[in-house]
């Protein structure tokens, strides 16, 4: 192959990946020579090679192609649609041959996404009945469980001016020691805190909404707690929080009405993740597989 033919491939086949998308634009196509005309099977409009091009998939790409157009159709856009058809085909025919989809990355990935995609897509839809996915969704209540809910409140410490940060440390950690042996909180808080933006609200918040408040390593830490344990010291970023868990709600299962279409989705996801199991099982007892005995 010489240099410039070597140059202009990746051009043709760019050429060609965006004449069969949904933006293919056909005015000022060239147009292929004209196959044989003959017998082919049902629902197909060509053949390559003895594979048949599908009428759906011809279908398809003039229905992305109508889309970006005003007006139908003509005759000679439908036949420079069918010649991309065709050469896509002779194209993945001579991948195949090339043995592509063996030795590039990329293209197994894509072969077996492809092949998982559709065992998927027969439990996409699936519709068991109301007793049905009420059982499945008592038999998994934990899972379906929402978080508790925690009652907190903190003393925040930032470096103040004039203060170095061994004292500023000193001064949270002696807030901690205080809280932990009894005292008051809000003289604590008035003699060593510094004001909070936004003060952590005096009621039950579920997590999510807590991390709004403390930020997430302080809300991990108020969640370890057990009822009325002050957390050590946490740092995040320039603050020093002091979180003392004041009341804990446990998780809740709500009802079944209340998330009907999350418990139909999980029905679906371990629909198909069953389905899939089951058709590598099946490939496996099918296939003939062979292990080395000295593995790396």
């Amino acid at each position: 192959m010489t240099i410039a033919a070597q140059g202009r491939r990746p051009a043709v086949l760019l050429a060609l990946g965006t004449m069969l998308g949904a933006g293919l634009a056909a005015a000022g196509l060239s147009t292929a020579a004209s196959p044989g005309r003959g017998w082919l099977p049902e629902r197909g409009v060509a053949r390559v090679n003895g594979q048949t091009i599908r009428q759906e998939d011809y279908q398809r790409v003039l229905s992305a192609l109508a889309q970006d157009k005003r007006d139908p159709l003509d005759d000679a856009q439908r036949q420079r649609v069918l010649d991309r058809l065709i050469d896509e085909e002779l194209l993945v025919q001579r991948a195949l041959e090339l043995g592509i989809t063996r030795s590039d990355s990329k293209v197994r990935k894509d072969l077996a996404t492809a092949v998982i995609d559709s065992v998927l897509a027969d439990t996409g839809d699936v519709q068991p009945t109301d007793d049905a996915l009420r059982a499945f969704y008592e038999q998994r209540r934990d899972f379906f469980a929402g978080p508790g809910r925690l009652r907190v409140r903190e003393i925040l410490c930032q470096m103040r001016g004039g203060e170095d940060e061994t004292a500023w440390h000193a001064r949270a950690q002696q807030a901690m020691r205080r809280l932990r042996a009894g005292e008051d909180f809000a003289e604590v808080r008035n003699a060593l805190g510094d004001p909070e933006i936004v003060s952590v609200p005096d009621a039950l918040l579920p997590p999510a909404k807590l991390v709004d408040y403390l930020g997430p390593t302080a809300a991990r830490a108020a969640a370890a707690l057990a009822v009325g344990q002050v957390s050590d010291t946490v740092r995040a970023g320039p603050v020093l929080h002091i979180v003392q868990l004041l009341d804990r709600q446990a998780d809740a299962v709500p009802a079944f009405e209340e998330i009907r279409a999350q418990v139909l989705a999980e029905y679906r996801r371990q629909a198909g993740e069953e389905a899939l199991h089951a058709y590598l099982n099946d490939l496996r007892a099918r296939a003939k597989i062979e292990l080395s005995d000295r593995l790396p």
